[in-house]
């Protein structure tokens, strides 16, 4: 018999102030990824109102799912299981079809007001958390979660995959390094491998993919089918779309910069679509082209063009040329 290949599925990462709605757009719009995930809500003590869960996650609107039709999932935040659950629930009044909650998030002031990584070094409130939403939760949302291998230390990672998994999330995405590794390499993703063999539910494997060649390893390494792109798929748009021509058997072809610049062309216009009356779209800019200059001489280039243009008239002068 002939053994039947295992479907790639490329998740777009939720990283916050980086893949914000008009990112998403645009990298699904470029194509290869099968879903993203928003940048986190954050819940606190306060119930949020529909024009709170529509400004960060606006595929809402959409059926869930971006301009291109890719489906976005909403992410949560936070340590306090039972307003989780309520917020949780009026995402859900508002259109919401899966919730996602954040395990991993290194940012200083959100681990210092307990939430993201921070929770790692507490495996029976992740596990009280994931159990008081999936409880509370309609059946047929689906609720899955996000983790790094710990805080310090990888010493309570299994613990804390088997609190996500049992408490009855039915996926799991892990970035493969702890909160105080940040975004140092080496990624781990032999302790991906070591999660993914000890939970009975999907894992997400994240971490270090820049190329097509990244992703033929942490698969190998991992032995996930799933993998989640993040600051890989910033750097060079069409990683994702590189990946799939690959999995079809095809040529896998980076895109030129030609190419490259209609998207930049595009991504500022959106932006203005978004907000054009402040310092977002010519901020955005700068900031994605301060990453793509790294695989891109020639966006090192533009970025030094556009580094000093503080009107949006002279940036679209510029990207006109």
């Amino acid at each position: 018999m002939t053994e039947l290949k295992t479907e790639c599925r490329l998740i777009l990462a939720p990283m916050q102030g980086l893949v914000d709605p008009v990112m998403r757009d645009l990298l699904t719009r470029i194509g290869g990824f099968d879903e993203c995930v928003s940048e986190f809500v954050r819940i606190t003590h306060t119930v949020h109102s529909r024009p709170t869960w529509l400004k960060h996650v606006p595929e809402i609107t959409n059926g869930n799912k971006t301009y291109a039709g890719v489906p976005c999932v909403v992410q949560l935040l936070g340590s306090d299981a039972d307003n989780m659950a309520v917020n949780a629930l009026e995402a859900v009044r508002f259109g919401a079809d899966k919730i996602d909650l954040n395990f991993g998030c290194p940012a200083p002031t959100v681990n210092k007001h307990k939430g993201g990584a921070v929770l790692l070094k507490e495996p029976e409130l992740i596990f009280h958390i994931v159990k008081t939403l999936r409880e509370r939760l309609p059946d047929h949302i689906p609720l899955t979660g996000k983790m790094r291998l710990g805080y310090e230390d990888k010493t309570l990672a299994l613990e804390c995959a088997a609190a996500i998994a049992e408490g009855g999330a039915c996926g799991l995405t892990v970035h493969a390094r702890t909160k105080v590794e940040g975004y140092e390499p080496p990624a781990h993703w032999d302790w991906v491998r070591k999660i993914r063999e000890s939970v009975a539910v999907p894992v997400t494997a994240n971490g270090d993919v820049f190329t097509l060649q990244d992703y033929l390893d942490i698969k190998q390494v991992s032995g996930c089918d799933s993998i989640m792109l993040g600051r890989g798929a910033v750097m060079r748009p069409d990683l994702a779309r590189q990946i799939k021509q690959h999995e079809r058997g095809e040529q896998a072809e980076e895109a030129g910069f030609d190419e490259v610049m209609d998207w930049i062309r595009l991504f500022f216009d959106l932006c203005l679509q978004k907000e054009a009356n402040n310092k977002y779209p010519i901020a955005r800019l700068k900031q994605w082209l301060g990453m793509m200059k790294r695989v891109y001489p020639e966006a090192d280039t533009l970025f030094e063009r556009i580094r000093t243009v503080k009107d949006t008239e002279g940036i679209q002068a510029v990207l006109a040329v």
